[in-house]
């Protein structure tokens, strides 16, 4: 049961400081970014999570505003080296991005090669810190489902100073018996262990799944302290709406 309630604007403001509204499928035009980015002014979200190559656009659309710009960096599949990841954080940090949402090498996540794990993740909390930007590591809790290498990958955020840890990309896509593609996202399962296994000043980003305002609120009751979402505006609308009732 979830125990928030709507009944007044400061609690609508408190969940919309809690999303990421993310701009980030493969087919968004430049005008699609404009509009996303007049969105999150407008709900005065947290950020924006956008494409690499979008950030100094970004930065531009909402100046003046107290909205982040994020970056997704190894997006979707987690498949650059190292050295070209932290590169690619640091030319979007260049650009103007606050936020660096990463994807862990999963394959080296299947294999629990944790040193190889390691390395990554403090190479690019490395690189955020020194230049003053936030880094959220995902997991991609689709592909990555054993309760083990989920609290491994915790504690090795904890050790290196990862500021979030992060379900999904959105874009974890497992084939079903059916031979269709769906994923899960951000269970309640994998946010409690993710919550139980990190350390004090390692936050919770749930990702993948967050279309709804009931579903904005149990993550928020479970202890997450960002959302990445697509359904910016049906969630805050319809919070908005219950202050009405």
């Amino acid at each position: 049961m979830v125990k928030n309630k709507i009944t007044t604007m400061s609690n609508v403001q408190e969940l919309a400081s809690m999303i990421d509204h993310t701009i980030l499928h493969p087919q968004l035009t430049d005008k699609d970014l404009e509009i996303g980015c007049q969105v999150a002014a407008k709900y005065n979200v947290a950020s924006v999570c956008v494409k690499p190559f979008a950030v100094d656009q970004a930065k531009k659309l909402l100046a003046g505003t107290a909205v982040k710009v994020g970056c997704v960096v190894g997006f979707p599949g987690g498949i650059s080296s190292i050295d070209v990841k932290v590169y690619e954080t640091v030319q979007a940090i260049k650009d103007g991005a606050q936020e660096i949402d990463m994807v862990i090498n999963i394959g080296k996540a299947m294999q629990k090669d944790w040193a190889y794990l390691k390395e990554e993740i403090k190479a690019l909390a490395d690189a955020c810190h020194e230049r003053g930007a936030t880094l959220k590591v995902i997991f991609e809790t689709d592909y990555i489902t054993e309760e083990e290498s989920i609290v491994k990958l915790c504690q090795i955020c904890t050790e290196v100073e990862a500021d979030y840890v992060k379900t999904s990309t959105g874009f974890g896509f497992v084939k079903g018996d059916d031979g269709r593609f769906s994923y899960e996202g951000a269970t309640d399962e994998v946010l409690k262990l993710m919550k139980a296994s990190v350390g004090p000043n390692v936050k919770i980003k749930a990702s993948g799944g967050i279309r709804s305002l009931k579903r904005l609120l149990e993550v928020k009751e479970i202890g997450c302290h960002r959302a990445g979402a697509t359904a910016t505006i049906d969630m805050l609308e319809e919070a908005m709406a219950q202050l009405a009732d």
